[in-house]
């Protein structure tokens, strides 16, 4: 039983984010982006890997390898 000063979680919302050389800008507020290798969620206050020029965030350090591979083979 909740009480009225108790509030419902709410589900997580993806951000939307423009990746700038040294810091990102949040263009639509959310908790979340997605590794765009993995599809995994990212926390916006974990988020330490991105490309500017695709402007795509990533996971791990070994996600970014990934995409650079993946972008060799094209």
């Amino acid at each position: 039983m909740m009480n009225r000063y108790e509030r419902m979680p709410h589900q997580p919302v993806e951000a939307e984010v423009v990746y700038l050389d040294a810091e990102y800008r949040v263009r639509r507020p959310g908790s979340f982006v997605r590794c765009a290798v993995t599809h995994a969620p990212i926390a916006l206050e974990e988020l330490r890997y991105w490309n500017v020029d695709l402007q795509e965030a990533y996971a791990t350090p070994q996600a970014k390898l990934e995409r650079l591979r993946q972008l060799k083979a094209l």
